[in-house]
């Protein structure tokens, strides 16, 4: 008996294109912060289902994030952006981050029990 199965091979293709256009998107992001602060360092962390989290430090200290829906269109954006990607948010890495008064009060508060909306 014959096998009948089909097979449509422009559904990947268009998920492709649809992945790349996504990575362009974050890149874009990933390249308008450096931009804002005189440069940018990044960490990719899988956070599950909901995908992977880009973490940007500035050479400011500025921080900031973008979450992508898969971790390999986050890889590809911090590629297409040219940053310097570090395997691990270590000790030496997390020291570039400039926090202020807010960050310290919203912290303390969710620590403390206090507003969470600070």
């Amino acid at each position: 008996m014959a096998d009948t199965q089909q097979v449509d091979e422009t559904t990947g293709a268009v998920q492709d294109a649809k992945a790349e256009r996504k990575a362009a998107k974050f890149a874009k992001q990933i390249s308008a912060f450096a931009k804002e602060h005189g440069g940018a360092e990044g960490h990719v962390e899988y956070i599950g289902q909901r995908g992977a989290r880009i973490v940007l430090v500035g050479a400011d200290g500025g921080w900031g994030d973008v979450v992508a829906p898969t971790y390999a269109i986050a890889e590809q954006a911090v590629k297409t952006a040219g940053i310097t990607v570090h395997e691990e948010f270590d000790g030496e890495f997390a020291a570039k981050v400039k926090t202020g008064p807010y960050e310290w009060k919203r912290m303390a508060g969710i620590q403390l029990g206090g507003s969470s909306n600070g």
